[in-house]
């Protein structure tokens, strides 16, 4: 009885030590796993920073050049900067894609959910791939049915997902082929398991096109990111294999369903069915009314309004200098954040855009110092930044935003911007 005592009092030792061992390598697994999301961000955020800053001279450069704030440009000329308007553009994307899979992978994307006609969505969309089509001479359908009621959805996710589906449709539909583009409403669930008892209407969108069509084996690959479904189409089709993912992913974010048919030879149906709360369309009237107030109150102001521009990088100061002076504005520089402290205290300028990454001082630094200021306080700052990672709109507008852009960013954007804060600064002064 003692050395079976013994021999169990061995074991239990043992097994002691063996669990003590394996709790402190998982402690270091966790370490490690912790360790390497934290630098996964970190990449993620510097290559958004890296790869965005050039190309918001890029796109703002060939912005003001089709607008001929540089100076007059001939059809051969305009035809180019389109030409280098839409690379630009679809780098621009591809790089959207990769960030927005890390987001939705680390669950940092947020839906911006606002009540939305579905019939002009699908209409913008499908401008979107129409100069595409033309080219290979593909016939576009619609069938979308009157009175459809709007969608609480993220507006510009699921204009993301409707193009995807339709680059796709193009990409892999041959000459003279033919797309479609159906909605279909329904007041009974599509998919019961998505329904829920506060909603049972549901609308179906779906892309039908006249294709090259998939293998039965080669569906389930479809939706996994990376992945393209034969090696053979890498070399014919561009792409990072990231887009059906991202739709799968949006979808499923907003509670609804992706599903597909296809035949090979034949052609592909892409759907995704999304929950539908009927209620009233937002008013477009108010929105309408708020742009001519903006106009008007800018108009009003009797000296054009002096903008102070802290940014370090000097392709950028070009484009975005150049473009405001052609619209009106007067301009002040400063190359870091301090500099933008001592001419925001030194001139009072009407309005200031602020880049974030600066050497020395930075942005978010920088703004920080300006709201201690009593006598700058209420001047209208707007942050520009190179990064679009969770928490960065929100740390600007901590410290002391109004309003947050990601570059590269529409210059007509930016000037629509400024309109709206300065006519806000000038009703409510």
């Amino acid at each position: 009885m003692f050395n079976q005592l013994q021999q169990e009092l061995t074991e239990r030792q043992q097994a002691q030590q063996q669990l003590t061992e394996r709790n402190q390598q998982l402690a270091i697994s966790n370490e490690e796993l912790a360790r390497a999301t934290r630098l996964k961000d970190e990449f993620l955020a510097n290559m958004s920073h890296e790869l965005r800053t050039p190309l918001n001279a890029i796109l703002g450069m060939t912005e003001g050049l089709q607008e001929q704030i540089f100076g007059e440009v001939n059809d051969q000329q305009l035809k180019a900067l389109k030409t280098i308007e839409g690379s630009g553009s679809h780098l621009l994307e591809l790089i959207n894609d990769i960030l927005d899979v890390a987001k939705i992978e680390s669950g940092h994307i947020k839906l911006d959910l606002i009540s939305t006609n579905i019939a002009p969505l699908c209409k913008s969309s499908l401008a979107f791939i129409k100069q595409q089509a033309l080219k290979k001479r593909i016939h576009l359908e619609t069938q979308l049915p009157k009175n459809l009621p709007d969608l609480l959805i993220d507006e510009r996710r699921i204009r993301q997902v409707l193009i995807n589906l339709l680059n796709n449709a193009v990409k892999f539909t041959p000459e003279e082929g033919c797309i479609t583009l159906e909605v279909i409403f329904s007041n009974s669930a599509i998919h019961p398991k998505i329904a829920d008892s506060s909603s049972q209407h549901f609308l179906r969108i779906a892309v039908t096109d006249t294709g090259i069509g998939i293998a039965p084996e080669h569906i389930k690959k479809l939706f996994q990111p990376f992945v393209q479904i034969d090696s053979a189409l890498n070399r014919q089709y561009a792409g990072t294999g990231l887009g059906l993912s991202l739709v799968k992913r949006i979808v499923e974010l907003h509670q609804g369903k992706v599903g597909v048919t296809s035949e090979v030879g034949v052609g592909s149906s892409f759907t995704f069915d999304l929950p539908c709360n009927i209620s009233p369309s937002a008013s477009c009237k108010t929105q309408t009314d708020h742009s001519s107030k903006i106009e008007t109150h800018q108009s009003s102001k009797k000296t054009s309004p002096l903008i102070l521009l802290a940014e370090d990088n000097q392709a950028n100061i070009i484009t975005v200098s150049t473009y405001l002076k052609a619209k009106g504005y007067r301009l002040l520089l400063a190359k870091n954040g301090q500099e933008a402290i001592t001419q925001a205290q030194s001139q009072n300028p009407d309005l200031i855009l602020m880049d974030i990454q600066m050497p020395g001082m930075d942005g978010i630094e920088a703004m920080e110092h300006i709201r201690r200021d009593p006598n700058l306080t209420n001047i209208p700052i707007i942050a520009l930044t190179a990064l679009a990672m969770k928490g960065d709109r929100e740390s600007c507008l901590a410290a002391g935003a109004n309003d947050y852009l990601i570059k590269p960013m529409k210059l007509k954007q930016l000037e629509a911007t400024i309109q709206k804060l300065l006519a806000k600064q000038e009703y409510n002064s």
